[in-house]
């Protein structure tokens, strides 16, 4: 008789092999308009920006990024389907492959907070060659209420305002650091297993 080890174990090393595609299955990595959570045209749409780059500051041409997020009114959406986009149905999540200089783009609309006082913000997971495991990791809305009494930033002291992308027009400007001095607060979640140093 055997038994089954059901001790959780690091994720497995993370691409670079987000070309993956099912033909069965018309599924593929990244999918088609996973970057559009609303239309391009939408006039609630913005765009959210950034670069993602290494410990050396180099710009990381092949990461993977999700964002998940409420709706402008504050709403978590809990609709099937989010690999069909459906420009009447909003799913709150989208996923966007970094191009050759480490840019990621999503066109979304700017989050709603999910209750009162609370900071709106946009949740990012972030996969890329090297990673034994995804980060996690937030892009606060600036210029928004809640932000001066937000307990997650308040918490982390001055590292806490590089969690706040900061507005070009109808832009939302988040870069990600994985290291270096300028490295970006990432969060660990209950149930995620890291391997030790």
């Amino acid at each position: 008789m055997t038994t089954n080890d059901l001790t959780p174990t690091p994720g497995q090393t993370i691409g670079p092999f987000f070309g993956y595609f099912n033909a069965a299955e018309s599924v593929h990595l990244p999918f088609e308009n996973g970057d559009n959570l609303v239309p391009p045209g939408d006039a609630r749409a913005v765009q959210l920006i950034g670069t993602v780059y290494d410990g050396e500051g180099n710009p990381i041409p092949d990461a993977m990024i999700e964002i998940w997020q409420a709706d402008e009114h504050g709403n978590i959406p809990n609709q099937d389907g989010s690999l069909i986009r459906d420009p009447f149905a909003f799913t709150g999540w989208g996923r966007a492959t970094t191009d050759n200089v480490g840019t990621y783009r999503f066109t979304t609309v700017e989050p709603g907070a999910t209750d009162d006082g609370k900071a709106p913000f946009i949740h990012i997971v972030v996969f890329a060659r090297g990673l034994l495991n995804k980060l996690h990791t937030r892009a606060y809305i600036p210029d928004t209420d809640g932000l001066d009494d937000d307990a997650t930033i308040a918490a982390l002291g001055e590292r806490g305002q590089n969690l706040i992308a900061t507005r070009d027009g109808k832009r939302l400007v988040f870069d990600i650091h994985l290291q270096g001095e300028q490295e970006t607060v990432f969060f660990q979640f209950p149930g995620m297993t890291y391997p030790k140093p």
